[in-house]
């Protein structure tokens, strides 16, 4: 009787450690930072030391800049692993990547993932945002790769693992149509990084864990996080490479549904502010199957987007019906230039395009070596366009010839050039802003500031008005350069503000937003200092979109990464009315007319809002209430 209760002892403890693993969770490895290699190399080696790991989670911010050369630096290191490796990229990959992010699928395999283990379904999705500074954005063929994985489970209730970047919160613009999908099934847990701390989260009673970064910080060594699972437990316990494992630091219970699938019960977007405003109101609108990170141009009847499906589409202004779709290789985030009956918008399949506006067929391409994410302008029957070659040209917009090329582009270029008074204007991730000849492309100058190419004037669309260019970056401040010599007239943080600017249609006042206070502010032109000429709290609360202000008419448009679109008065510098399209960047807004925009959003919506310029009652009315 005793041998027996022994060997039924035995065989339920052979049934648990069977049923137990573990794997080690890697984030934030920041791979071209300072220490990101060097880190990193670390943590593999000791990985490779522990027997009783079955495989590795990096769940992203695999390096720092999203670029060619430091992602095949991490595939170096990585490849050294002597256990799977899965990997999702995270913002640093995707925001900043010179290949408009098809590099990070062409070195390190793919976007997403799923894998079982023990039971257990991992999936994994790209965070973004791409390319376009905003709130984290689970990308919408990341939104179908997990739907498709959790309606194809062969087992409905098998427990779920999910790995994102992100918090499955407002640091999402979609983080909850993310968790609707999860609570479809049986979610468990969301692993995830992005904040470089050992943190427990709770989404909506989906239990949350957020492991630290891989890198060293202030200390001499970096770290990752050991997590064993068992039947019914997930253990956090951080480890030291080659030193130590730290106690367990989190458990989170398995097996237990803490969250209720009524998404009513839970906060979501708020798109109450429309009621408010009834002299604003959709005239069309419609969701792209992709998501779209340019803006839309339009000439008379026609308006032009593209999408990162890599397509650039037709569609007729006044009703939305698309007219034609022109198909590129690579994914697109270019703004569309439009010039007489030529289209012009550029793909990261290393090509830009010349269309014809009418009938969206090829009239040239023209190859660079590299992917280009930068959007044309056009000028004087040229295109003026940088890439991500270190490279930046003008073409013959009839015939697609090279008129001329600038080689000595730091880093690559993401904005539209300005072109003013014969000089373009332009800035690179390499923390440089170039004045070129426009009639030659001989360098006039270049302004070179900061060691951290992270605070480059390299998204932003510059503006001029007299002898001025103007400019805000990520350095948070707003500087005015002599158009012809590049010498700073002046260089102010006194205002927050980030990527966003735009011109008054007189040019007699620049705008900005602010990033943090919320309101936007016209500055003069002709003074020699920062003379602000009005402010508008306009409560746009935290705002980091690069989107630009566009004038027209009596109204300033203040696009915002929420997906709210600000009207503001030039004659009372008061918010006239505000629209809330989505709740993901606006990419930009085109007028149309007196009393009509049309706006694209990162999320693949595009849409034309009309406004009544005649009832100026309506808003009264809802200010007194």
């Amino acid at each position: 009787m005793k041998q027996l209760f022994l060997l039924i002892c035995l065989i339920l403890v052979v049934q648990v450690q069977a049923q137990t693993f573990r794997f080690a969770h890697v984030t934030d490895t920041h791979v071209g930072g300072s220490t990101g290699a060097e880190d990193l190399i670390r943590t593999v080696d000791d990985v490779n030391q522990l027997t009783d790991i079955d495989f590795v989670i990096l769940s992203g911010d695999v390096t720092e800049f999203g670029s060619e050369k430091e992602l095949l630096e991490a595939k170096s290191i990585l490849s050294k692993l002597n256990k799977p490796c899965y990997i999702t990229p995270g913002n640093h990959d995707s925001k900043w990547s010179e290949s408009g992010n098809n590099d990070f699928v062409r070195i390190l395999g793919a976007e997403g993932y799923s894998f079982e283990k023990n039971g257990f379904l991992f999936i994994g999705t790209a965070s973004g945002p791409n390319m376009r500074m905003a709130p984290g954005l689970v990308p919408r063929e990341q939104m179908f790769f997990l739907e498709s994985s959790l309606k194809n489970m062969k087992d409905p209730k098998q427990p779920i693992i999910f790995i994102n970047h992100y918090p499955l919160d407002e640091s999402l613009s979609n983080w909850y149509e993310v968790i609707d999908l999860l609570k479809t099934r049986n979610i468990q847990v969301s692993l995830l990084g992005h904040g470089h701390s050992n943190k427990p989260f709770n989404f909506e009673g989906i239990p949350g864990v957020m492991g630290r970064s891989n890198l060293r910080a202030k200390n001499e060594i970096g770290g990752y996080n050991l997590v064993t699972v068992t039947k019914d437990t997930l253990y956090y316990a951080e480890r030291t490479p080659g030193i130590k494992t730290l106690p367990v630091w989190c458990k989170v219970p398995l097996g237990i549904k803490n969250y209720q699938s009524e998404s009513g019960k839970w906060p979501r977007p708020d798109f109450s502010i429309n009621d408010k405003y009834p002299q604003v109101n959709v005239k069309w609108q419609f969701q792209d199957q992709s998501d779209i990170g340019t803006g839309i141009s339009v000439s008379g009847k026609l308006a032009v987007y593209a999408n990162t499906k890599g397509e650039v589409v037709a569609v007729q202004s006044k009703s939305g019906k698309v007219e034609w779709r022109f198909v590129t290789s690579g994914k697109i985030y270019s703004t569309p230039a439009i010039s007489g009956n030529r289209v012009v918008c550029a793909s990261t399949d290393n090509h830009i395009y010349c269309l014809n506006l009418k009938t969206g067929k090829l009239a040239w391409k023209f190859a660079t070596q590299k992917t280009i994410v930068a959007s044309p302008a056009v000028d004087s029957k040229t295109v003026f366009i940088g890439s991500s070659d270190g490279v930046f040209r003008a073409i013959t917009l009839e015939t697609g010839q090279l008129k001329w090329q600038f080689d000595g582009v730091k880093n690559f270029v993401e904005s539209k050039p300005l072109v003013y008074d014969g000089v373009v204007y332009f800035g690179s991730w390499g923390n440089t802003f170039y004045a070129l000849d426009q009639q030659s492309g001989q360098l006039l100058w270049k302004r070179e500031k900061y060691a951290n190419r992270m605070l480059s004037p390299a998204a932003v669309w510059p503006v001029a008005a007299n002898g001025k260019i103007f400019i805000v970056a990520p350095d948070r401040r707003m500087t005015a350069l002599d158009a012809k010599t590049g010498n700073e007239i002046w260089d102010s943080g006194e205002h927050s503000c980030r990527e966003t600017i735009g011109i008054s249609a007189d040019g007699q006042q620049v705008y900005i937003k602010n990033m943090t206070e919320g309101h936007v502010l016209a500055f003069s032109t002709e003074a020699s200092v920062q003379e602000m000429v009005w402010d508008c709290p306009a409560d746009l609360g935290y705002e980091i979109g690069p989107s630009s202000i566009v004038e027209s008419g009596d109204l300033v448009f203040v696009p915002t990464c929420n997906g709210v679109v600000v009207a503001i008065s030039k004659k009372t510098h008061q918010v006239a009315w505000k629209y809330k399209l989505s709740n993901a960047l606006i990419n930009g807004v085109t007028p149309v007319g007196r009393n009509q925009l049309l706006l694209t959003s990162l999320d693949g919506r595009v849409a034309a809002i009309q406004f009544d310029l005649h009832k100026p009652e309506l808003l009264h009315q809802k200010n007194e209430k």
